[in-house]
């Protein structure tokens, strides 16, 4: 597989993480059709192994998805300026700390933009806890996974 080839996959692979931050895309699923398009290209062992895992962990992923309350988006001022600071937060934290780090860093991405948006601890504080209560369990599940399976692509691409 070419240099051009691997860059749009992980393009896509980078659209798909963003897509799950931004409601109505389905970035899942944009992840799940790059590693798809990756293993019938390269047709190695590791790469059907890859496919297969990440093809079950999405699927659990959104069983678990739809057995969560449904998103109530309106009511807590989720903006646009949150989801760029909890997915870039959950980025950076699942490089420092790999895998668990994405974890804190989509809470600390949501809680530094309150921070910013209110000013005080406490409110920032309070508007996190509201914000996770609504949208941020269902999201960081979906986040979560498409990380684990980039971070493998990734990995892959780089081991073999």
């Amino acid at each position: 597989m070419g240099v051009w080839q691997l860059l749009m996959v992980g393009l896509v692979m980078l659209l798909g993480l963003l897509g799950v931050l931004v409601p109505g895309v389905p970035g899942p699923w944009l992840v799940w059709a790059a590693m798809l398009w990756w293993a019938l290209q390269v047709q190695t062992g590791l790469a059907w192994v890859l496919l297969v895992a990440s093809t079950v962990l999405l699927l659990v992923t959104q069983v678990v998805v739809w057995q969560l309350p449904p998103r109530r988006l309106r009511g807590v001022g989720v903006t646009r300026r949150m989801a760029v600071f909890a997915g870039a937060g959950a980025l950076l934290g699942f490089v420092l700390v790999p895998v668990v780090g994405a974890v804190p860093g989509y809470v600390g991405g949501i809680y530094g933009s309150e921070r910013l948006r209110l000013g005080r601890h406490g409110e920032a504080v309070a508007s996190t806890r509201a914000v996770m209560r609504a949208v941020g369990t269902s999201v960081l599940v979906d986040l979560f996974a498409c990380l684990l399976v980039v971070g493998a692509w990734a990995g892959a691409v780089l081991w073999g």
